[in-house]
């Protein structure tokens, strides 16, 4: 795995940036947002350490996550847990996202599939306030909970996901009705956690997908983009080079079922789960995390920036 180690430049303004944050109360010891050194580089690697721009794009992800769901994302986070609500088997049924197990430099990996979309017969059943409130939660369960996780179980600094895409069944008629709300995830996953994602590969793409990637591209961070490996249905020995097969659910060509779990689509695999678990043994059933449980140094000096794997068989639309 690379890492890349900061410069003495990136490390004072890394220094000014913290400083100023907690000065101007941006953000305050104990904020759920995270108030370590991996968090605000994420910031300051989004916005290519320019202060102004990185405090600018904290600050508004503060008054974002007061304000979401009507009264702050822990509130919501609270209310509406992300493994666990009424509505999740059956939002799942249409477009599932779920975090399960880890890739071999311990990144979580991040799988959604979009065949089965059908968003009217959905709302049948789940208000979109309600639908947009899980894709909410889902995305913060990853800083919150997924990532520290991660860490402590990798016994190293994790900062960035996999995520895997099957676009199997999809097409332009599904892409039409999900396409705002589509848009929405990535603008929350860019602008309010930045630079999450190691690498997104996105499997079965269908004939029409160079089209949908036209309307797509436009909405990616540059940086975004060159993490983006778009395949078609050859796509096994590239994800099994990326995931161990133990790790891969076996409907993406792996070994995992998670059997006697909910299957890996409902069991949540993987050390956040496991962290789950042994709080609610010990008799705190909280889904608060307790800490990333990495130093502070570590998290300062070593940040995962791996480009996406590129394989010749891979087809990038660029």
């Amino acid at each position: 795995m690379a890492t890349m180690s900061l410069t003495s430049e990136e490390k004072q303004t890394l220094e000014v940036f913290r400083k100023q944050v907690f000065d101007e109360e941006i953000i305050r010891e104990g904020d759920s947002i995270g108030t370590d050194d991996a968090t605000l580089l994420r910031f300051l690697h989004a916005r290519k350490f320019n202060l102004n721009e990185s405090k600018k794009m904290l600050q508004n992800c503060q008054q974002w996550r007061k304000t979401v769901g009507g009264d702050g994302i822990d509130a919501l986070y609270n209310r509406l847990d992300p493994y666990d609500y009424p509505e999740r088997e059956e939002i799942f049924k249409s477009w599932s996202m779920y975090f399960h197990k880890a890739n071999r430099q311990g990144r979580p990996v991040h799988i959604q599939f979009f065949g089965g979309l059908n968003l009217p017969e959905l709302y049948k059943h789940v208000t979109p306030e309600k639908h947009w409130e899980a894709i909410v939660v889902n995305a913060d369960s990853l800083t919150r909970e997924v990532l520290p996780a991660a860490s402590r179980a990798a016994g190293k600094p994790i900062h960035q996901s996999i995520v895997i895409v099957d676009l199997k069944g999809f097409g332009l008629s599904q892409f039409w009705q999900v396409k705002s709300l589509a848009q929405a995830s990535f603008q929350i996953s860019q602008d309010y956690f930045p630079d999450t994602m190691g690498q997104l590969l996105i499997i079965n793409a269908p004939s029409s997908f160079t089209f949908i990637w036209g309307f797509i591209k436009p909405w990616l961070a540059k940086e975004t983009i060159e993490k983006v490996d778009i395949l078609g249905s050859n796509y096994r020995d590239v994800l099994l080079d990326v995931v161990d097969a133990e790790n891969l659910p076996e409907i993406l060509g792996g070994k995992c079922t998670c059997e006697g779990e909910g299957g890996c689509e409902l069991s949540g695999a993987g050390p956040w789960m496991d962290e789950r678990k042994e709080r609610k043994r010990h008799g705190n059933g909280s889904t608060e995390d307790s800490g990333s449980g990495v130093k502070t140094e570590e998290i300062a000096t070593v940040t995962e920036h791996d480009g996406p794997v590129i394989h010749p068989i891979n087809t990038h639309v660029k």
